[in-house]
């Protein structure tokens, strides 16, 4: 009886021993692809690089209304898309996996300026870079595009503004008004004009360097009730 319970102790002791020995090797082998100081050290790098995009999207923002919820978007993008990548890593089914489930993916999100998707590829590329331990590129990448976006801003911001000048205005004076835009604009398209009982309505678009006092111009013009001069983006993106 000492001798079956001696055997019996024996057998749990082997079952808990091996049982411990595959949670050793299982959690060795999740250190073996990467460590913690390695997890952590690319989300620092995602981050710094997340910060940089945000902070290059807001300087050469020139929309009318600016979003820090896309720019957090830009930063959180960097953020995900890095550990992705290292979990991947060189395990091809996890990768084909990774695929199928992206593929399913749709996204509802409207995006209303271009440039606004073009951001999004550059922080998701950023963090594939990062993800797989690409740092030195990683740094060259987002210097040289950091650099090329502020120029092209640069380049972008000296070209004459665009904005929208709504009239309501008789009849009668729409002459005087078109005689007034050509002398103080550089460039000028009618986009929209409405006539009715009570008067008439213009929508003009204006390229001018600077406001000036083309709606106080407008207003010295008799027959003209109203002037609004809005800030726009056109379809070119100028």
């Amino acid at each position: 009886m000492n001798t079956s319970a001696s055997l019996s102790s024996v057998g749990q002791i082997n079952r808990a021993g091996i049982a411990g020995g595959s949670f050793a090797d299982w959690f060795a082998g999740q250190l073996s692809s990467f460590t913690p100081m390695n997890v952590a050290a690319v989300l620092a790098a995602g981050l710094v690089v997340g910060l940089i995009i945000s902070a290059v999207y807001k300087k050469t923002y020139h929309g009318v209304l600016y979003s820090p919820n896309f720019s957090l978007t830009l930063i959180m993008l960097t953020l995900v898309t890095a550990p992705v990548v290292m979990a991947i890593g060189s395990n091809v089914a996890l990768s084909m996996g990774m695929v199928g489930a992206l593929s399913i993916v749709r996204f509802r999100t409207a995006v209303k300026d271009p440039l606004d998707t073009c951001y999004m590829f550059w922080a998701i590329t950023m963090g594939i870079l990062l993800g797989a331990g690409q740092y030195l590129i990683s740094l060259v990448v987002v210097i040289s595009i950091s650099l090329i976006l502020l120029v092209l801003s640069y380049v972008r911001f000296r070209n004459p503004n665009s904005y929208l000048l709504v009239l309501h205005y008789d009849r009668e004076a729409e002459d005087d008004i078109m005689d007034s835009i050509r002398n103080t604009v550089r460039f000028y398209r009618l986009r929209s004009k409405t006539e009715s009982r009570n008067g008439a309505e213009m929508t003009v678009e204006v390229r001018m360097d600077r406001r000036g006092d083309l709606v106080g111009n407008m207003l010295d013009i008799q027959g003209v009730h109203d002037a609004t001069l809005v800030a726009c983006q056109t379809e070119a993106g100028a």
